[in-house]
């Protein structure tokens, strides 16, 4: 079976794609724990000067795998909250990575996929790029993620996003401060390896505590992280395992409207 992330370094600079292009680099157990592995190795390794994160394919990620959720809709609560923690360590490690880290995204990303654009110091997206915090068609929320893609665009962008999970294009993204820059697929690389070049004009020290500052400064810490993470993560799973979370997950599985749609 390949790994579900290619890892390739050139020059300092780690790149780890996400390999599940079959189904547009969902998540599952699998693909959490390789690419937290990962992370925590990049982030060791004096070597390595910048992450970039991307797909494989079509797709940046589409959030949760259909086969993982099917898992997870059968669970129960403690097992639930014990999967979402080791999605929230996932991103809290991305988030405080003592390097800098580009997302490069090169396709759609949705629910967990929005969380490691914005987990991301500099997110770069193709103009044909889509993206949606769709969980509440499920009967779910954006737990795990909240903290980190709240940070990105905004408690005011946030509520509309959470609530409708409708689905808006990379301009919108950019709007709103997932992205910083939407650019053609032709010129993706280009692009990234611009900032790349910038990035390299900079002391690595000094770039470790400029990103320090910038949390500090925003009132963000690992360690306040961890506690949110916790309570999100129990959020999640009594909402999976609630009536509504039920029906919205069976929905999904089963290709149907949920209840709650049948008389809208």
């Amino acid at each position: 079976m390949p790994a579900s992330i290619q890892v390739a370094t050139h020059a300092g600079i780690r790149e780890l794609r996400l390999n599940r292009p079959d189904v547009h680099n969902a998540f599952d157990d699998r693909l959490i724990a390789e690419l937290t592995t990962e992370l925590h190795e990049a982030g060791r390794d004096p070597a390595v000067r910048v992450v970039v994160l991307t797909g494989v394919g079509a797709s940046f990620s589409a959030g949760a795998d259909l086969h993982w959720m099917r898992g997870m809709a059968q669970a129960s609560e403690a097992d639930n909250r014990e999967d979402s923690l080791r999605l929230a360590a996932l991103m809290r490690t991305l988030q405080f990575l003592p390097k800098p880290t580009i997302a490069r995204v090169n396709g759609a990303a949705y629910g967990g996929g929005v969380g490691l654009v914005a987990c991301c110091d500099i997110a770069i997206g193709v103009e044909t790029a889509k993206f949606g915090l769709t969980e509440v068609k499920l009967g779910l929320v954006p737990a795990v993620i909240s903290p980190y893609v709240i940070a990105a665009i905004g408690l005011r962008q946030a509520r509309r996003l959470f609530m409708t999970g409708e689905v808006f294009d990379a301009q919108t993204a950019a709007s709103i401060g997932l992205l910083h820059e939407v650019v053609s697929a032709d010129y993706l690389d280009d692009t990234v390896h611009a900032v790349l070049k910038q990035l390299a004009k900079a002391g690595p020290g000094a770039q470790r505590e400029a990103k320090q500052l910038a949390f500090g400064m925003h009132g963000l810490t690992e360690a306040a992280a961890e506690r949110i993470d916790r309570e999100n993560a129990a959020l999640i799973a009594r909402l999976r395992v609630s009536e509504e979370g039920q029906e919205g997950l069976g929905a999904f599985l089963d290709k149907r409207a949920p209840a709650w749609t049948q008389n809208g």
